[in-house]
């Protein structure tokens, strides 16, 4: 069963981290696109980041030099490193995978896989 498992999301002060890992079961990453995308409450989702097969990473402005996606194909795992947090990042962040050939990825790639989402609520 292919499967998307999100974890490490909490609650956190702003200006704070949070170190967000998304793993796969059932299937191997090293041929998908990973995308991290995020939707607050009264909102629509939206792409937060993505990473090709090949590493390369593109980002949402509102995030650019504060998020920092990667991914550990040994691990069969892509981690999200989030730093200064603000409130406005508050949001379930689900991670999502494309098999893709492409040697980039981008935010609105209509991805085929799904996780469940972690909570992050960034608050003093």
């Amino acid at each position: 069963q292919l499967q998307l498992v999100e974890s490490g999301g909490g609650l956190v002060q702003p200006g704070g981290s949070l170190r967000l890992s998304c793993a796969a079961s059932g299937f191997t990453l090293d041929y998908y696109a990973i995308g991290w995308f995020r939707q607050a409450p009264g909102k629509e989702r939206e792409g937060v980041s993505c990473i090709s097969r090949r590493g390369i990473t593109n980002y949402a402005d509102s995030v650019k030099g504060r998020f920092t996606i990667s991914r550990d194909n040994a691990k069969n795992t892509v981690f999200l490193q989030m730093n200064s947090l603000k409130p406005e990042d508050t949001a379930v962040y689900y991670c999502s995978a494309l098999a893709s050939v492409r040697p980039t990825c981008a935010l609105d790639d209509r991805m085929t896989y799904w996780g469940r989402g972690t909570l992050v609520t960034v608050s003093s």
